[in-house]
């Protein structure tokens, strides 16, 4: 039988009840029943469900539609569980502490009082909420919406509600990883001038990386900081063997303004005369924020938290909307440097800001 939740208390109230139900990825049928059971009944809403990802949205026919999504898993819990959620009081006010406070039922606790309340948007809202953001992108249940009923998450403007502290991050900075191959000659270590030390010439990989000057970017009037960075290698056999192979790997995050192919592109050219072997990429995204509907959010969203706009410099979920064509911003409660950790938490105040912020916007 499903959990009850309800959709009508209050959103940190219903915060506190989403982290308390079983949730962690792939773990995720209890929340998505409990999600589903509280909107079906909504007389306003159209509720469409696809494996553990529930998607609730109007149908009033207004000329453009917003799309707000949220993913319901956590990461594991910590030993001993950092749940059921506790409310303490921090610096600034109450907290709640607990595994998914900040990442990322604070969002969606907010999506889900909103999903109730608003019978008559000012546009047409589809509300998404998904399973396995946690886990290896193949799984996630957005990629999965997106793949299988694209109609389901189209829109004109997305927000996705992960943790921003309040505040409004656009876009994301694209990834790729590559694995640069540096070729040697194997020999006995005790006459190692037989050979040729795979792990000694990428020293040169390593050095092109200390020399390289990482870009800042202007796009849609927000400056995306890149980086290109090793962030493994590996080489050697045994302990009295010369390797002949070293491999270090590489991440670039790269600007929104380029897309894979391009960043690919540029990777071979810092690393000239090396193997290149690209192991995963994925594209960034624009926040579009030269959009009306973009700016209209904007203005709302900063009237009500007087916070600022800001690129998102890590990859999000927003780049399966932008792969859609439809420009999208991070915003939700919760300090991003907070996800995942063991004193995971998020100030009460955050969640009802965030709440009345995209109220304003969406009834005004």
């Amino acid at each position: 039988m499903a959990a009850d939740l309800d959709p009508w208390s209050d959103p940190v109230e219903l915060t506190r009840a989403l982290c308390d139900l079983p949730s962690v990825s792939g773990d995720e049928r209890a929340i998505a029943d409990a999600v589903e059971g509280a909107l079906a009944p909504l007389a306003h809403l159209e509720v469409l469900r696809d494996g553990d990802a529930v998607v609730a949205r109007t149908r009033l026919g207004r000329e453009r539609r917003v799309v707000i999504a949220g993913h319901l898993d956590t990461v594991p819990l910590t030993d001993p569980p950092n749940l059921p959620t506790e409310l303490r009081d921090g610096p600034d006010g109450p907290e709640l502490w607990g595994r998914g406070t900040v990442d990322m039922k604070g969002g969606v606790g907010v999506m889900l009082a909103l999903a109730a309340r608003l019978d008559a948007p000012r546009w047409d809202v589809t509300w998404v909420f998904y399973d396995h953001e946690e886990v290896a992108s193949a799984l996630n249940g957005l990629g999965r919406l997106v793949a299988q009923h694209p109609d389901w998450v189209q829109g004109d403007f997305a927000v996705l509600g992960e943790p921003t502290a309040g505040g409004i991050e656009g876009g994301c900075n694209g990834t790729l990883r590559v694995d640069v191959r540096v070729p040697g000659v194997t020999a006995h270590s005790a006459r190692s001038w037989m050979g040729d030390n795979a792990i000694h010439r990428a020293s040169e990989v390593l050095a092109r990386l200390d020399r390289y000057e990482p870009r800042s970017v202007e796009v849609d009037g927000l400056t995306y900081r890149e980086g290109l960075n090793a962030v493994g290698i590996r080489g050697g056999h045994a302990t009295n063997v010369i390797p002949d192979e070293c491999v270090v790997t590489v991440n670039y995050r790269f600007a929104p303004h380029q897309d894979p192919a391009a960043a690919e592109a540029h990777v071979r050219e810092v690393f000239a005369g090396f193997d290149v072997v690209v192991t995963d990429a994925a594209p960034g995204a624009r926040p579009g924020l030269d959009d009306p509907l973009a700016a209209a959010f904007v203005e709302a969203v900063l009237a009500r938290t007087g916070g600022e706009v800001a690129p998102k410099f890590g990859w999000t979920d927003v780049a399966r909307f932008s792969a859609l064509g439809v420009p999208a911003v991070n915003f939700g409660p919760g300090d991003p440097l907070l996800a995942h950790k063991d004193d995971e938490r998020c100030p009460t105040a955050q969640i009802t800001t965030c709440f009345d912020a995209l109220h304003f916007w969406l009834a005004s």
